[in-house]
């Protein structure tokens, strides 16, 4: 029989659910995180167990794991990794689209790197009403709202989205104009909410942000496609990059949240 599956949900103290306490403690013990009592109680003693094991063991890719005493989906992973994916969620037809418009874009460049500028960046900022001509403009949002342009002429809709090159404007103005905005407190606490096609948002700090498109969600580990931005991540990179593996985000990592222009 295989393994449990993430339940959906972070497992920490205080877990009622004393039946999956104790698979986490089988696990711990297992692993070489005991002595420790199968109680199916979480308690100080399953806490502390759970972080020798975060900061023992590593997430699939490699990269240390959180060291926070909480089994969320990427120690959960560690720890069962012969546990089957949860089924993946249904795409509906308009993120599906934007989707595809941005992996069309994969490896587009700034012309010169560094300059916020090119042909087809030059195409994003347009979009959203901005000359590029007439400075020098951070383009992830500007390029997330030509993909669901594109996406939206694709599937029969229109554009949700608002006309802006701001990420936490985005977040802002999409959110009141009814998309579902999934905060990080509950991406976290039930992963299952992230799906293909959303937009994560981070906020960096002094009004600033970035945004881009979820590709893929599992295991607490992020796929994403995002515009502006280099493998490293950073809100002012050279062009499209698609972000997996050891250089993918992790769920955790996105301290505002996700937009569902879906919904």
């Amino acid at each position: 029989m295989s393994a449990r599956p993430f339940p959906g949900r972070a497992v920490k103290a205080g877990e009622k659910n004393a039946t999956l306490v104790r698979e986490i403690q089988r696990r711990l013990i297992g692993a070489g995180c005991g002595p420790l009592p199968v109680s199916g109680v979480f308690d100080a003693r399953t806490t502390a167990a759970v972080k020798l094991f975060q900061a023992r063991f590593t997430d699939a890719n490699g990269t240390p794991l959180k060291v926070d005493g909480v089994v969320g989906p990427v120690t959960w992973a560690a720890l069962f990794p012969d546990a089957a994916p949860p089924p993946p969620r249904p795409v509906p037809p308009l993120l599906a689209a934007a989707l595809d418009a941005a992996r069309g874009q994969v490896g587009v460049m700034e012309d010169p790197p560094g300059s916020n500028r090119g042909e087809r960046v030059d195409e994003y900022l347009r979009a959203v009403g901005l000359d590029p001509a007439a400075g020098s403009y951070a383009w992830c949002a500007a390029f997330v709202y030509w993909c669901f342009s594109k996406g939206a002429a694709a599937a029969g809709r229109v554009n949700p989205l608002p006309k802006t090159a701001g990420a936490l404007a985005l977040w802002r103005g999409a959110g009141a104009a009814g998309a579902r905005q999934v905060s990080s407190a509950e991406a976290q606490a039930t992963p299952s909410l992230v799906r293909p096609g959303q937009i994560f948002v981070l906020s960096t700090g002094g009004g600033f942000g970035h945004v881009g498109f979820v590709e893929s969600a599992a295991a607490g580990v992020l796929t994403t496609i995002e515009g502006n931005t280099n493998d490293g991540g950073s809100r002012e990179g050279v062009g499209v990059f698609r972000r997996t593996g050891p250089n993918g985000r992790k769920l955790s990592s996105i301290n505002k949240g996700f937009l569902d222009a879906a919904a």
